[in-house]
């Protein structure tokens, strides 16, 4: 079986913010899956996707504060048309990444104990955010 859909991110402040259920909630067809694969692409160039530690908020302040130490806005780049905090966006979200690929089993992520999905918005004003979930798997056999 093969699922494709886009949702949108609600809009989030600039940082990193686990998004894993709003994830979830999007592609309910994920519980008929026995086996299968999750991908989770995002359609922007100033925003991210990762996975890490669910658990501990802290985890979040320090990658922001990590991120922004590696491409500060007062670096002198060429692109700035749209704002000191627009060609930092384009460097952090190109280090992290714009997609996870995150297995499923008997219709659930399987992923570690203290992982999670997060959007990191590198943008002051990135606004809502589109992905486009892809499922792919064998349905349960009671499914």
């Amino acid at each position: 079986m093969w699922i494709q859909k886009q949702i949108s991110l609600r809009a989030r402040s600039r940082g990193c913010h686990l998004v894993t259920q709003e994830i979830l909630e999007g592609i309910p067809e994920l519980s008929q899956v026995e086996v299968g694969l999750l991908h989770v692409f995002i359609m922007h160039t100033s925003a991210s996707l990762t996975l890490n530690e669910n658990a501990d908020p802290d985890v979040r302040v320090d990658l922001e504060a990590s991120l922004n130490a590696i491409a500060p806005e007062d670096f002198p780049y060429v692109h700035t048309m749209e704002g000191p905090d627009d060609m930092p966006a384009h460097v952090k979200a190109s280090l992290m990444g714009a997609s996870v690929s995150v297995p499923v089993a008997n219709g659930r992520l399987r992923t570690g104990t203290w992982q999670g999905i997060y959007l990191c918005e590198h943008r002051n004003h990135g606004g809502s955010r589109k992905v486009v979930l892809t499922l792919q798997g064998e349905k349960k056999a009671d499914a």
